[in-house]
């Protein structure tokens, strides 16, 4: 886990050295509680001289500004208040702490004029800086002067100035929970497949009792058993064995369904057989990214103590090219029974989840099932990097996936589903295959995965685009998200806990 700032919360006070850092709103107003800082005067010389228009997440540092002990004044344009929305604080947040330099200690007003900015507001600004403090490089042994920097970051106190401390307290102790999910999910997604494989992956997913979360392993000799035979058919090319782990949060009542995260953990995908191309086979690191996803939202659950039940289940796999591993025309034999025609054996990630699904299914008897993939490039073509494909039998489920989305910006879009794709995976040599058309590869993908959930209430999030390798943003300079443990955090917090 990187190193992570120190923030802590008090009442507004007098700013006498370090960095100072206040919000401006668009009409280049300031809140009195920032003007006390610098004065007003001197404020409104900088403004009009650097022509700052207070625009959403910009920002402008003056050095030593005259008249003061500071060593650095930092600007941040707010937009309209009246407008700002829970990820809107979080750009504030990590545009911040770009601009913090080599401060040891530094002050946020957190204040705006004529609006009211909340505990949840500063919580959701605090977040946003852990965020955006988030690096990944562990295995660098010669820090460049841009490491350095990112590390004396990391290391600073920052205090956030807020009208109310203790109910910015409260609430980012949720947000801190949050934050660690998030980092969790980063870390896994980054590590590179010669370190992270099934077996290490499921041992990372231990470390979650320390939570309180129950975790169990299962090996390939249990799914045998099972009749897993979809999910160990992509295994059987690695010499590294197949994992499922299955967690679980007791958090709501003893006789209460629980609500089930199903992730694919693919460590690396070579494509197998019907291998990839060379060029960015490297990124296939991350096609656990949904796994990553559902590991940290059962750490943040967990960690903030959510009053419900919550299952977890991750089919962990690498799919590899080797004298025993499938083959293009191979037929399989699903748990639920179901046998399935592997035409391409880099359609992989599907034949992991449908194991994973009917067994949750079986077992736990959920009220709902949400999985988590980095299942397709055809879900890129449609929706590009900005939002994860939603595919839903229900409609209650996918309402509040979009609202949860469209309230942390990790936002998905509906596609559909329908029997005339679903025809499209028929064969004439077993019950299905893994492939369909040309077009439409990612409903078809979904289509496949529906056949495994029963009538259970269902979606599926095709994080291709979102997981990793997604543009920078004010809160994400990593390769790797983290996306999802915001999303269903915040699904779970608004509709399901008692």
């Amino acid at each position: 886990m990187s190193k992570r700032p120190s923030i802590s919360f008090a009442k507004f006070a007098a700013v006498e050295n370090g960095t100072a850092i206040l919000l401006l709103a668009a009409e280049g107003k300031a809140a009195q509680e920032a003007e006390s800082v610098v004065g007003q005067a001197l404020l409104s010389r900088i403004i009009d001289v650097s022509d700052f228009k207070g625009k959403l997440a910009a920002s402008l540092s003056t050095l030593a500004p005259a008249g003061t002990e500071l060593d650095r004044l930092v600007l941040v344009g707010a937009g309209d208040p009246a407008r700002l929305k829970a990820d809107d604080w979080l750009k504030l947040g990590g545009s911040a702490f770009a601009k913090i330099g080599k401060a040891k200690h530094v002050s946020v007003v957190l204040a705006l004029p004529d609006t009211d900015v909340t505990g949840e507001n500063a919580a959701d600004f605090a977040l946003g800086m852990l965020l955006r403090a988030y690096t990944f490089d562990k295995y660098k042994t010669k820090k460049g002067r841009s490491d350095e920097e990112r590390e004396e970051k990391s290391s600073a106190r920052i205090t956030l100035l807020v009208a109310d401390p203790q109910a910015a307290k409260k609430a980012f102790a949720n947000a801190e929970a949050v934050a660690e999910g998030v980092v969790l999910a980063r870390d896994l997604v980054n590590e590179p497949a010669n370190i992270l494989g099934p077996v290490e992956f499921a041992e990372r997913i231990e470390e979650l009792k320390k939570l309180d979360v129950k975790v169990e392993i299962l090996d390939p000799k249990d799914m045998k058993k099972l009749g897993m035979g979809s999910l160990l058919g992509v295994a059987q090319g690695s010499v590294r064995p197949a994992r499922l782990a299955i967690m679980e949060w007791q958090g709501g009542k003893g006789k209460d369904a629980p609500i089930a995260f199903v992730g694919k953990g693919v460590v690396f995908d070579s494509g197998g057989v019907s291998i990839k191309p060379a060029a960015g086979m490297d990124e296939m690191k991350g096609d656990m990214g949904g796994a990553a996803a559902v590991t940290g939202l059962l750490h943040t659950l967990a960690s903030r103590k959510a009053k419900v039940n919550v299952v977890g289940i991750v089919g962990l796999v690498e799919n590899m090219v080797d004298g025993n591993a499938q083959r293009p025309g191979d037929i399989v034999t699903s748990m639920s029974g179901q046998t399935i025609e592997v035409l391409n054996t880099d359609a992989e990630g599907r034949l992991v989840l449908a194991d994973a699904l009917y067994y949750c299914n079986e077992r736990f008897q959920p009220k709902f099932m949400v999985n988590l993939a980095t299942l397709t490039g055809a879900i890129m073509v449609a929706l590009g990097q900005s939002h994860a494909g939603l595919f839903s039998n229900d409609d209650t489920l996918a309402a509040q996936l979009f609202d949860a989305g469209q309230a942390t910006g990790e936002k998905v879009w509906r596609m559909p589903l329908g029997a005339e794709y679903d025809k499209l995976i028929d064969t004439k040599n077993a019950d299905m295959k893994n492939i369909g058309t040309r077009f439409g590869g990612a409903i078809i993908a979904a289509q496949f995965l529906k056949r495994f959930v029963g009538d259970t209430a269902w979606a599926h999030l095709d994080i291709a685009g979102t997981a990793m390798g997604t543009p920078a943003s004010e809160y994400n300079q990593s390769w790797a998200s983290g996306f999802g443990v915001r999303l269903l955090d915040r699904l779970v917090q608004d509709n399901f806990e008692g």
